[in-house]
This record gives C-alpha cells, sequence and structure tokens, in this order.
C-alpha cells in the first residue's frame, strides 16, 4: 500500500515537472521571439504589404463573425438582466448592466475567442505545415529572416486590428441589447441611455481596448510560436494547432482574470 502510494506521488509530481519544463520552455521561446520580433521591427525588415495582407485576414475577415458574436451577446445580457431584475429595481439600470457587461467583458473576450477560432488556428496550421514541409529551412537558405516575413507581420496586425474589432463588437453589443431590451421588457431607447450614461465611466471604454491590444498581441504570439515547434508532419500540425488553441484560450481567460484587480480598483 505505501509503495503504491510511492508510485502514485512520484508520478503525480513527475508530470507535474514536466509541464513546469515544458511551460517554461515556451515562455523563455516566446519572449525570445517578441525581441527578434521587435528587432526586426525597429530595422525596417518588415513590409509593409505583409503587415497589410495580415490586416485583411485578421481585421476585415473576421469583422462578419465578430459582429454577430457581438450581437447575440448584447441581447443575452439584456435578456437576462431583464429577467433578473425585480419591480424594486429600475429598468433603467438594464442600460447600465448591459453596457458595463459588454464594454467591460464580454466584447473583448468573445472577440478574442473569435479570433483564437478563426485566426489563431489557422496561423499556428500554416506555420506548422511550412515548418513539417521545410519551406521555412528554404527561407533560410535563401537569407530571408522567417520572423520578419512570418511572425512580426501577424503579430503587428494582431495589435492593431484586435481594439478595432473590440471597439466595433462593443458598439454592436450595445445597439443589440437596447433593441433586445425594448422587447423583453419594454424598455425604451431613452431609458435605457439614460441607465448607461448614469453609471457611465470614461476609462471603461480605455479599459476595453487595453484588453483587445493585451489579446491581440497573446494570440498571434502564442499561435506562431506553436507552429515554429512544430514536428511530426501531418499528425504533428494537428497536435501543434490544438495545443496552441488551448493554450491562446487559456491565457485569454487568465489575462482577463488579471484586468480588473489591476485596473479597476
Amino acid at each position: 500500500m505505501t509503495e503504491l502510494l510511492v508510485n502514485i506521488v512520484s508520478s503525480v509530481l513527475a508530470r507535474i515537472g514536466r509541464t513546469a519544463e515544458s511551460a517554461a520552455r515556451d515562455a523563455g521561446g516566446m519572449a525570445i521571439l517578441v525581441a527578434r520580433v521587435v528587432r526586426a521591427t525597429a530595422t525596417g525588415q518588415v513590409a509593409l504589404r505583409d503587415v497589410s495582407i495580415q490586416l485583411m485576414s485578421v481585421g476585415v475577415g473576421s469583422i462578419p463573425l465578430v459582429a454577430v458574436t457581438a450581437a447575440l451577446s448584447g441581447i443575452v445580457t439584456s435578456q437576462q438582466g431583464g429577467y433578473q431584475f425585480t419591480n424594486s429595481i429600475p429598468l433603467y439600470v438594464l442600460g447600465s448592466v448591459v453596457t458595463a457587461g459588454v464594454i467591460l467583458e464580454l466584447g473583448p473576450v468573445m472577440t478574442a475567442i473569435v479570433v483564437i477560432g478563426r485566426v489563431g488556428a489557422r496561423i499556428t496550421a500554416e506555420i506548422g505545415t511550412m515548418k513539417v514541409s521545410e519551406q521555412i529551412d528554404a527561407l533560410h537558405s535563401l537569407g530571408r529572416d522567417p520572423v520578419s516575413v512570418l511572425a512580426a507581420p501577424r503579430i503587428i496586425a494582431g495589435v492593431l486590428a484586435m481594439p478595432l474589432l473590440v471597439g466595433l463588437a462593443n458598439l454592436i453589443g450595445v445597439f443589440a441589447g437596447l433593441v433586445a431590451a425594448r422587447f423583453a421588457v419594454g424598455l425604451g431607447a431613452e431609458s435605457f441611455l439614460y441607465g448607461a450614461r448614469m453609471f457611465w465611466h470614461s476609462w471603461d471604454l480605455l479599459y476595453s481596448i487595453a484588453k483587445g491590444v493585451v489579446f491581440g498581441f497573446v494570440i498571434p504570439l502564442i499561435s506562431v510560436h506553436m507552429g515554429f515547434k512544430t514536428r511530426g508532419g501531418a499528425e504533428g500540425v494537428g497536435r501543434a494547432t490544438t495545443s496552441a488553441v488551448v493554450l491562446m484560450i487559456i491565457t485569454v481567460l487568465v489575462l482577463d482574470a488579471t484586468f480588473p484587480p489591476l485596473f479597476l480598483n
């Protein structure tokens, strides 16, 4: 019995150690990648054409899905808020609930989840395929830096496009919540906007956009890093893409949890 318990504890500790080692290795690899991206950008090695192509893919291509997700988030928040309200709570407070919920939380986080699924997974799969098919080695042989050609344009595009997508999601989500409040609880637009203005802080919008900047940086960073470390052919590309999506979602949620104590207190 004692030997079995020792084996279980040893196995758990070994798994924890391997996980910590892998996390430390990934963190170091991403730190080196950031330094290389900064150097490539500062020295003018990043082509504006490559950045504009990625902006179209990350930003413009994501607008329809972001708009649908934001509209549904605003509608659900408005309906649930109206359902929870009682006669003792003025209905115009629903405007504040929807506005704060969408701008502070749902707009940035749901947009990040959409970008992870649509853009982050694609970046990892693209670069991972290039890695296992030795296209990245071909870039090296031609004297091209894969970081300036593949990594930097995607990270720059993410940082530029994500705040704009978050702003669009906020606008659509609040408007959808306003319309939903009219049909759900009969709250007019003037009363909805009155409640939204009553509890509005100008910092809320900056807070939301700051989340967009941070998420727009970490999502392509993780996806590019996981693509560069892909091994093992098509099966390895699948594993790398799955691991990248899981890591991106966890990272976004952890960063989202750190924002309130750092910036709202």
